[in-house]
């Protein structure tokens, strides 16, 4: 009789150097809950020690094989799985793909011990997967919070994707009574009839005052058989649902979708087009609005966490073809927490908006400022080298300093230069990590807004 398999067994803490929470007071350690799927207990005490670096309180189990897997993820729940690829339980990527979409919405990173480019290949053509070479663990926290981002964002796009379906039924709803707006054109394209809600969306006074105006001015622009119908014979086609910008009497514009089908005489012969006017004006308003929504930080403005990554990549890209430099600053504001327990959580929050609003003052037009998370901003400085993104830290200091409102703030900096400091994101962002915590375990307390005074930068 073959024997049981062993079902779970749980990791212990990783053994070894800790990086200990009051050494970063200014941080919270983010709880996290992995399941990992791996045969070497070595690579996962490398993992949980990363992790413990990378700011995370870990719990963690392993399981040896898929089937352990599958019935462990129906008892427990986790926020990560972290999977060994290539392995017996996964020897392709299509294997892979089939795991990963039985997670569901639960990030999933492969972590390798090869270092093949086809593999990574393979990968990607299955989807957008993330993965973390054995030799580069170091990357591993970094993978995890962008893992976690994404998730994160995903669920913000549902809700969004959620609210903008509710918006669309509602607008259904006002499609169905009368109020939309409804011309006809003769056999030229020629506007010969409106109705009176098509004139009011106009912001016109009567219908004879819109057909005078559109006369003299095309209000309602002339419908152009080939451009509307493909080139074929309107007679015998649907008009094909179009967006098209008006302008209204007020010089406002109007975004509107039409859609139509040819009218016919008495006789059978092509009249012209009806065409139905639906004002869409607000409607893509709010979907504008969600898309910036989901780009952007809601307390501060800034760009999001998301957006950040999305510059950077562009900006390693670009450096990578011209061959020009860029620069990343890490800012953290000093004593949050100080200034929450003393003044309350709404000066907290006043506190991240006045350092948002300094570092908005501080950049260019191409410069790009985000909020990293918590406490922790982020100045992305394309085509600047270290020396001049030093003197964007000591700017935004000494405005911070000179900030009359109270409390009084100064913040942390770390300067990273792109491809001086690293040769990727992660290593970008751990160089200006590791720059941030130097200037932060050097300067002391008694320093620090929240204790004394302020104006303190380093970089």
């Amino acid at each position: 009789m073959a024997s049981k398999p062993q079902l779970l067994a749980s990791v212990p803490q990783a053994r070894g150097e800790t990086v200990r929470p009051e050494n970063f007071s200014s941080h919270r350690r983010r709880p996290l809950h992995v399941l990992f799927v791996h045969r070497d207990s070595e690579a996962i005490n490398s993992c949980l020690q990363e992790l413990e670096k990378g700011q995370f309180t870990v719990q963690s189990d392993f399981v040896l094989n898929l089937p352990q897997c599958v019935e462990q993820l129906r008892s427990h729940s986790y926020e990560m799985v972290v999977v060994e690829y290539p392995s017996p339980n996964f020897k392709s990527a299509q294997s892979l793909q089939l795991f990963r979409q039985s997670l569901h919405e639960t990030p999933l990173i492969c972590l390798t011990s090869v270092s093949r480019r086809s593999s990574f290949t393979e990968l990607a053509a299955q989807g957008p997967f993330e993965f973390v070479e054995l030799e580069n663990i170091a990357q591993l926290s970094m993978a995890v919070r962008r893992a976690l981002n994404e998730k994160a964002l995903r669920d913000e796009l549902e809700e969004a994707r959620k609210a903008l379906k509710h918006s669309q039924a509602l607008y259904r709803a006002l499609v169905d009574n009368p109020a939309y707006g409804v011309y006809r054109s003769n056999i030229e394209g020629k506007v010969v009839e409106v109705n009176q809600a098509l004139v009011a969306m106009l912001g016109y006074d009567s219908t004879e005052q819109l057909l005078v105006a559109n006369q003299e001015s095309e209000v309602i622009p002339n419908i152009h058989i080939g451009a509307y119908f493909s080139g074929r014979p309107a007679e015998t086609k649907q008009m094909e649902p179009v967006e098209i910008d008006w302008t209204r009497k007020d010089g406002t514009v109007l975004k509107a979708r039409l859609s139509g089908h040819g009218i016919f005489d008495d006789n059978g012969n092509f009249a012209g087009h009806e065409i139905i006017a639906m004002d869409v004006t607000g409607q893509r308003s709010l979907e504008d609005q969600l898309r910036h929504q989901a780009s952007s930080d809601s307390l501060t403005g800034l760009a999001n966490h998301r957006r950040l990554f999305e510059v950077l990549h562009a900006e390693v890209s670009r450096s990578k073809r011209t061959g020009r430099e860029f620069s990343l600053l890490l800012l953290d504001l000093d004593g949050l927490k100080a200034i929450n327990d003393r003044f309350g959580h709404l000066a907290g929050n006043q506190a991240l908006c006045r350092l948002a609003k300094i570092m908005a003052d501080c950049c260019r037009s191409i410069d790009t400022a985000a909020r990293h998370g918590g406490d922790e901003f982020a100045l992305v400085l394309p085509e600047t080298g270290w020396a001049a993104a030093t003197l964007v830290a000591l700017r935004i200091c000494d405005f911070l300093a000179k900030d009359a409102e109270e409390p009084a703030l100064s913040v942390s900096v770390g300067v990273a230069c792109f491809p001086k400091d690293a040769g990727t994101i992660g290593t970008l962002l751990y160089a200006a990590d590791r720059a941030l915590y130097a200037m932060k375990s050097t300067q002391p307390k008694a320093l620090r807004p929240g204790y004394a005074a302020a104006g303190s930068c380093g970089a």
